[in-house]
């Protein structure tokens, strides 16, 4: 790895401390040049100096990260963000599709999420967008969800989202304008993601929005035949609870 700079942004001064530890005893080729423990002490280190490595916690004493982002849109850092294990959070994460820390954290956690932000582009408005809109509201279904393709970050909106098929060990998401678009991760990753928007997975390889469906086949084992007209089959383990949802429904 080349030399690089880094600022650390904590409140806890704890945390601070360990982290910057971290950072110096395993990885000399980082060189922490500034650290700030509020958003008002980051605005003022990041107006002097811009590091290649911007550690950012999500929650300070006197506002959020995000702050610090809309004071400096033009950032040129790579972000690695720090946050305390919460399960809002790591929801927010996934469905920014943004890499960050989670405090506690492991030496290999750190190690990984350096490797991961020197090599990857930076999230774009949008995403960050997403990541502050998911954390703010826990509780409201997100609006929209970011993609990782083979080559890029594809950001669609949930609702136009039909249904997702396993191949292997990524996913084949299904739109409602007949696009497809092949995700680099599994599709249990979004069927235990998705789980609280109506999405529903039916059997081994597939998940379907509930809002999806039109009706419910019981000939030929059981399949679900979608408003789109296509046929998607329902696994004998999950006809019960997809004759149990649909019923529900339509009350």
């Amino acid at each position: 790895m080349a030399k690089l700079t880094a600022i650390l942004v904590e409140d806890l001064t704890d945390a601070l401390q360990l982290l910057k530890h971290d950072i110096t005893s395993r990885f000399p080729d980082i060189e922490i040049i500034d650290t700030a423990q509020s958003v008002v002490e980051a605005a003022k280190v990041l107006r002097k100096k811009e590091p290649d490595v911007l550690f950012l916690d999500i929650m300070l004493g006197d506002g959020t990260g995000f702050d610090i982002l809309e004071i400096f849109p033009d950032l040129k850092s790579k972000i690695i963000f720090v946050t305390a294990s919460d399960e809002y959070a790591i929801k927010a994460f996934k469905f920014a599709a943004i890499d960050y820390v989670l405090k506690p954290y492991s030496h290999e956690d750190l190690d990984q999420a350096i490797t991961r932000a020197v090599s990857q582009i930076q999230p774009n408005r949008e995403r960050l967008s997403i990541l502050k809109d998911t954390l703010i509201a826990p509780n409201k279904k997100p609006d929209k969800i970011s993609l990782h393709t083979l080559d890029k970050i594809i950001i669609v909106n949930l609702d136009t989202i039909v249904r997702c098929e396993s191949d292997s060990n990524n996913t084949l998401f299904y739109l409602d304008n007949g696009k497809k678009i092949f995700v680099t991760k599994t599709l249990k990753y979004f069927a235990d993601l998705l789980k609280p928007y109506e999405f529903l997975r039916i059997h081994q390889s597939h998940l379907i929005n509930l809002q999806c469906i039109a009706e419910f086949i019981k000939s030929d084992g059981g399949y679900l035949l979608l408003k789109n007209g296509e046929n998607v089959p329902v696994s004998v383990r999950k006809r019960a609870e997809v004759l149990d949802i649909l019923d529900k429904m339509h009350r």
